[in-house]
């Protein structure tokens, strides 16, 4: 399997991100492949914020979030996916894969022992995160949830999604600065710039440009069974503490899917709402944060 790794030159001098890279050379299961992610804060603190992206960001997109979160006492974890940020790239686009992400992340859990974890999710971080707790439900205590929904194939997929997905299938060099700046429109060029460093060129995209292709629309796609188990889990099974934050003005995941998600989370409250937010809601990330630590608890 040809794999890419972006040069470490390429993540040098990044805006408001200071935090070291640390690195998963052996992930059980996914020999031969690195996965990069942050690590802040005491390693044996009670709580555990794990914060999982989307596509096309990595973990310079809670740069916002991570000083909040460690400034409580608690340690923050930030993986990049296999295709995005740090992690290496594997180039075959057929690898992406709704499962084989999902188990890379329980791998990563594991393999770090993260324990008293509140989950932090957003975009691909959600389908993907949100079915993780109830395979491990020991380690995981609280949720914050963000623009996101879960993949359980027997709905629609909505007129903004599909336009989103035929756009980036038009796309396949998909500039990433470019797309950023469009949805966050107060990012300097720097921070723009800085989500895109992860990719020097179109072969560094694999990940990138499968994602939006690998959104369950089929009950017997993947991923959806266990999207479907994973909302039956959340409906009946959850009693952690949960908070939403909704960025209003995201066109496929805004209020109306969120207060969708809601109804499925038990005890779910009623949305943190940013008006002026969109998709990438974390780049509001430390009102949310502040928020959240608020109704969560420090």
């Amino acid at each position: 399997m040809q794999v890419l790794r972006t040069p470490d030159a390429r993540f040098a001098a990044l805006p408001a991100f200071p935090f070291a890279p640390h690195y998963l050379e052996r992930l059980p299961g996914f020999d031969g492949l690195r996965m990069h992610y942050l690590d802040e804060g005491p390693r044996d603190a009670a709580r555990t914020f794990l914060c999982l992206h989307g596509q096309p960001t990595w973990s310079y997109l809670y740069r916002h979030m991570i000083p909040a979160f460690a400034a409580s006492g608690a340690r923050v974890v930030a993986p990049d996916l296999f295709g995005f940020g740090r992690s290496d790239k594997p180039v075959d686009e057929a690898w992406y894969a709704f499962t084989r992400h999902r188990d890379s992340l329980l791998a990563f859990v594991e393999a770090l022992d993260l324990r008293g974890v509140t989950l932090v999710v957003q975009d691909w971080g959600g389908l993907l995160g949100l079915t993780l707790p109830m395979d491990m439900p020991e380690r995981f205590e609280q949720l914050l949830v963000m623009n996101t929904a879960l993949g359980t194939g027997n709905a629609p997929l909505s007129e903004g999604f599909l336009a989103w997905r035929a756009w980036a299938n038009k796309n396949p060099d998909m500039d990433v600065a470019k797309l950023m700046k469009r949805s966050c429109p107060h990012l300097s060029d720097a921070e723009a710039a800085a989500y895109a460093a992860p990719y020097p060129d179109a072969s560094y995209k694999g990940g990138v440009r499968r994602f939006p292709n690998l959104v369950p629309e089929r009950p017997d796609a993947d991923g959806a069974a266990l999207s479907r188990r994973a909302r039956d889990w959340w409906h009946h099974e959850w009693r952690g503490r949960s908070f939403m934050a909704i960025g209003a003005t995201d066109p496929v995941l805004g209020l109306p899917v969120m207060n969708a998600l809601r109804k499925v989370i038990h005890g779910c409250p009623e949305p943190y709402v940013l008006a002026q937010a969109g998709h990438f809601a974390q780049e509001w990330g430390e009102e949310i944060a502040r928020a959240a630590l608020v109704a969560l608890g420090k």
